[in-house]
């Protein structure tokens, strides 16, 4: 791979980081406040690209006419040639948002807040699924008890059929994403379908159980309605570190 090979890797590599950045394609890799960074990185790498054009040509011309011209530059390892892969990943591959089959055999990542923010007064309360679980599980539901709540996520089975609204949440990026669950009862649809994403309204429900897999705890919501909603623009949950 010679220099200007690798320029056009690195500009192909910047752009394909710019166009991700300025669409939804970055939420499916990193969390939604890196985007300024992925922008900035691929403006330098397209800088970089141009101006290894730039100093290649301006070398030829230098060295035109004078002996250079008869000596033969050593090619660059062949190995610089994987270089392509993860822009041809980043270009052809777009993968999915993980789903219940991750959440399913990944413990829960739920952990005790400093505090709690105000309850919105609206009716139901609009909840994340880490707000709702933080609040149930380690606030024993004080802050909830007579309100009814609005939480979206989507559906996970585990091995006997039992329901889970589920949210994944990041640290930094899709790679350290680990679940949030809700164990569901009451009004459920009639037909589960793991993944699909739903909205529901429902109440606190006193208790716990714990996840089989790490033994974190899972709190309850009492479902009173549930409804089939889109996959929302961010599918990750960043809430649990904020």
């Amino acid at each position: 791979m010679n220099r200007q090979a690798q320029a056009a890797v690195m500009f192909l590599l910047g752009a394909a980081l710019l166009h991700a950045g300025a669409t939804d394609l970055y939420l499916r890799y990193v969390k939604a406040g890196l985007q300024p960074l992925l922008l900035a990185s691929g403006a330098v790498l397209i800088a970089a690209a141009v101006a290894t054009v730039w100093y290649e040509r301006r070398r030829a011309r230098t060295a035109h006419g004078t002996e250079e011209d008869h000596t033969h530059a050593h090619p660059e390892p062949r190995i610089s040639w994987l270089l392509v892969l993860p822009l041809l990943s980043l270009i052809l591959v777009a993968p999915p948002a993980l789903g219940s089959y991750s959440a399913l055999r990944s413990g829960t990542a739920l952990k005790q807040p400093y505090g709690y923010g105000k309850l919105s007064q609206s009716d139901p309360v609009p909840l994340s699924v880490v707000d709702y679980a933080s609040r149930a599980a380690y606030g024993h539901g004080s802050s909830l008890h007579g309100r009814p709540v609005r939480v979206t996520g989507f559906l996970a089975l585990d091995r006997g059929g039992a329901p889970y609204l589920v949210r994944m949440a990041l640290n930094c990026c899709a790679a350290d994403a680990q679940p949030v669950k809700i164990a569901l009862t009451g009004k459920l649809p009639p037909v589960l379908r793991p993944d699909a994403w739903l909205e529901v309204t429902g109440t606190y429900r006193p208790g716990l159980m714990h996840d089989p897999v790490n033994n974190g705890p899972i709190p309850y919501l009492e479902v009173a309605s549930a409804r089939p909603v889109p996959t929302p623009h961010d599918p990750y949950d960043e809430t649990w570190n904020n």
